[in-house]
C-alpha cells in the first residue's frame, strides 16, 4: 500500500513539471539515472552480471523509456487531472493478460474480456470531453498504458533469472542514459525549467523510482500476487487524492463514474486468479 500511495504522489510532481515546460525525455532520463545511483550500492560487490542480464536490461530499460515517455507527455496537455492520468495509467493492471494473450498465445477467462469492456467504457467517460473528443494527452496515456503492460510482462519474466536489484539498476540505467540523450539532443531548450523543478525530479527519482520500486519488490516476497495487484492498483486513487489536495484539481461525475468503473475493472480482472501469475514487476 505505501508503493501505490509512492506511485500516486508521484503524479503531482510529474504534472507539475509538465506544464512547466521540463522535456520529458530529460524529467525522465534524470529520475532514472537518479534512481539508478541509489539502489547502485545495495547491488552485491564483485558480482558479475549474467549476459542474459545484459539482454533483459536493454530490452526492459527501452520500453521504460517509451512508457515514461508517453506518461510524462501526455502529462502536458491532458483532458484530465493528475488523478485522471492516474487511472488510465492503472489501465495496464488489465491489459497485462491482452498482451500476454495477444504475444505468448496466454488464454484468458471471461474475467479478462469483462474487465477490458467495463474499463474501456471508463476511458470514454474520463477521457472524452463534453464535445465528444479525445485530447491528444489522453491517448498517449492510453499508449503509455499498453507499454506499461507490457514492461511488468517482461519483468515477470527477467525476475525468473535476474537478481532484483541488479536488474532494477540495469534497466534504470538503460532508461536513464537513452532518455537523457534524446532530452539533450531534442530538449536542451528547456533545461533552464531545471532551476525551479528539480524539486519533482528528486522526489519522483527517489520515492517513486527507488523506494517504490524496491518497496514492491520485498512486498511481493510476502504477499500473493493477485492481492499484490488490486492493493497496488490504489495508485490510481492515491493520484487523484493528491491531485485533489495539492494541485486543487477536481473530476466531474462523468469522469468519476469513469474512474470507478477503471477501477472496477482492475479489480474484476483479479477474480479466479485473472493475470496473478504475471504481475511480477511492476510500473512508475
Amino acid at each position: 500500500m505505501l508503493t501505490a500511495l509512492l506511485w500516486g504522489s508521484a503524479f503531482v510532481p510529474q504534472r507539475e513539471a509538465a506544464l512547466a515546460g521540463l522535456g520529458a525525455f530529460l524529467f525522465n532520463g534524470l529520475r532514472f539515472l537518479l534512481g539508478a545511483a541509489i539502489l547502485l550500492p545495495w547491488v552485491r560487490p564483485f558480482r558479475l552480471p549474467s549476459r542474459a542480464f545484459f539482454g533483459w536490461a536493454a530490452i526492459a530499460g527501452t520500453v521504460l523509456v517509451a512508457a515514461s515517455v508517453c506518461q510524462q507527455a501526455g502529462m502536458e496537455d491532458t483532458n484530465t487531472t493528475a488523478g485522471g492520468a492516474g487511472f488510465l495509467t492503472g489501465l495496464y493492471v488489465v491489459l497485462v493478460p491482452v498482451v500476454m494473450f495477444v504475444g505468448w498465445r496466454q488464454r484468458t477467462g471471461w474475467q479478462t474480456w469483462a474487465a477490458a469492456l467495463i474499463a474501456a467504457a471508463g476511458v470514454c467517460l474520463l477521457g472524452i470531453d463534453d464535445h465528444y473528443q479525445v485530447h491528444r494527452g489522453d491517448a498517449l496515456e492510453l499508449i503509455g498504458a499498453v507499454l506499461w503492460a507490457l514492461h511488468v510482462v517482461i519483468v515477470g519474466r527477467a525476475m525468473k533469472q535476474i537478481d532484483v536489484l541488479l536488474f532494477s539498476v540495469g534497466q534504470y540505467l538503460t532508461a536513464g542514459v537513452l532518455n537523457t540523450v534524446l532530452g539533450l539532443t531534442l530538449e536542451a531548450n528547456t533545461l533552464p525549467v531545471l532551476a525551479n523543478y528539480w524539486w519533482a525530479v528528486v522526489y519522483v527519482g527517489v520515492f517513486s523510482v527507488a523506494i517504490g520500486y524496491t518497496l514492491q519488490a520485498v512486498g511481493q516476497r510476502h504477499a500473493p500476487a493477485a492481492d499484490a495487484a488490486i492493493i497496488l492498483s490504489m495508485e490510481a486513487v492515491f493520484a487523484a487524492v493528491f491531485g485533489y489536495l495539492l494541485l486543487h484539481e477536481s473530476l466531474v461525475p462523468r469522469q468519476l463514474i469513469g474512474c470507478a468503473l477503471i477501477l472496477a475493472a482492475i479489480v474484476v480482472v483479479q477474480f479466479k486468479g485473472g493475470n496473478a501469475d504475471l504481475i511480477e514487476g511492476g510500473r512508475e
